[in-house]
């Protein structure tokens, strides 16, 4: 895969610009800079969503270019990337590749699906494979088509959001949290003290409509001073807060966020809202009355992305999970559960074209914390004529 020069050249991403196409480019940043609120949840998410775009502009300055970090190497060495395989190509599949690259800057696309492609590409070149696009060259329904050693495989490219799999979605969450916040900063002042709101919502929130209506709750119950508010689709509970050690003068590194999460675990959504005059502190807290089915989703796009083999050869899932927490990727990995899901769809009569599925994540593709080795999982079907074979085994084989 393609390592970031230690000095970063500023002609990458005038090519990727070029590529995308001045006008778009900066009508997309704008678009974002509009979106994008300061101090809110929802401009945070969104600025962890959009990353790939806020670090390329950050870096159009020669300042901060030249002070580019590791995570804003690899973004730019991934942009070489895109531009470089561009000029490779003839003018119908160039036109392909400026189509996808205009797709991830439009509405709440964004570039993680051309970079994955891209990614996953020189990720099989550095395990020696022989690399063509397909789905840009020729319009196939695969990506890629890879050689080695006599050896050859088609690989899908499909990236996955996290949220498929949530009940309650993180943009809706911090949807909601905006919309209470100031109200709850109001209340905080007129009652001092440190306070947890849980919510329990069976079913999730699943439109606009129920997320009105329990900012309306939220609202209603605080301003009645009742401590409970409870029905078929919300139970709503005021309580003190009391976490052992939260406040403990011997234990300042352990910030209260880290701590909630710690009790309350990686699918509960949380919210911290302060009166810094004060010192008051209220956490919503809020979980679905049905666990989280991201690995379920990811097994279900899987699926669907065998129909775009075309069955005479072995086929490669390659899935980018977007929208992860770093630690809903841990638990994913570390109880296997994801392992499981998989492993099972590969006994399935839908995956017999599969020889293998790979999952990568933002950890790795940042090289963040503790990412995955070799910088995906891989998970080979044993079922497949081709799951020994020498020649693929590289791109297979189980890490």
């Amino acid at each position: 895969m393609p390592h970031p020069d230690p000095k970063s050249d500023p002609t990458a991403l005038k090519a990727f610009v070029a590529l995308a196409g001045g006008v778009v480019w900066r009508k997309r940043l704008a678009d974002l800079g509009a979106r994008v609120q300061p101090g809110s949840l929802s401009g945070r998410a969104m600025q962890q969503r959009h990353a790939l775009e806020l670090i390329l502009a950050r870096l159009s300055k020669p300042e901060l270019l030249a002070k580019a970090g590791r995570a804003e190497r690899r973004v730019l060495a991934f942009a070489r990337e895109a531009a470089e395989l561009a000029k490779s190509l003839p003018e119908g599949p160039r036109a392909r590749l400026r189509a996808l690259v205009g797709e991830g800057l439009t509405g709440h696309a964004t570039l993680v699906p051309l970079f994955h492609l891209v990614r996953t590409a020189a990720l099989l070149r550095a395990r020696g494979f022989e690399v063509r696009f397909d789905g840009l060259l020729h319009g196939t329904a695969h990506d890629l088509l890879i050689t080695r050693d006599g050896a050859v495989a088609e690989v899908v490219c499909e990236t996955v959001s996290a949220e498929e799999g949530r009940p309650l979605h993180k943009g809706d969450w911090a949807q909601l949290v905006d919309r209470v916040n100031p109200e709850l900063q109001t209340w905080l002042a007129a009652h001092p003290g440190r306070y947890i709101l849980k919510m329990t919502l069976p079913e999730g929130v699943t439109d606009q409509t129920q997320l009105s209506e329990l900012h309306s709750r939220i609202t209603t119950m605080l301003a009645a001073e009742k401590r409970q508010d409870s029905s078929a689709d919300a139970v709503l509970k005021l309580d003190p807060l009391i976490l052992a050690g939260a406040q403990a003068a011997s234990d300042p590194n352990r910030a209260l966020p880290a701590r909630l999460r710690e009790v309350f675990g990686v699918e509960a959504h949380l919210a911290v809202t302060a009166d810094p005059s004060s010192g008051s502190v209220l956490v919503m807290a809020a979980r679905a009355g049905r666990e989280n089915e991201i690995s379920l989703a990811v097994k279900r796009r899987v699926a669907g992305a065998t129909a775009r083999f075309s069955g005479t050869r072995p086929g490669i899932v390659a899935v980018f999970l977007d929208d992860l927490e770093a630690a809903e990727w841990h638990a994913l990995r570390d109880t296997l559960e994801l392992e499981g899901v998989i492993r099972r769809f590969l006994t399935e009569p839908e995956a017999k074209l599969v020889v293998a599925v790979t999952c990568t994540t933002r950890q790795e593709f940042f090289a963040l914390g503790d990412c995955a080795p070799e910088g995906e999982l891989r998970f080979r079907n044993p079922g497949h004529p081709a799951a020994k074979n020498a020649g693929l085994g590289p791109a297979i084989s189980s890490n």
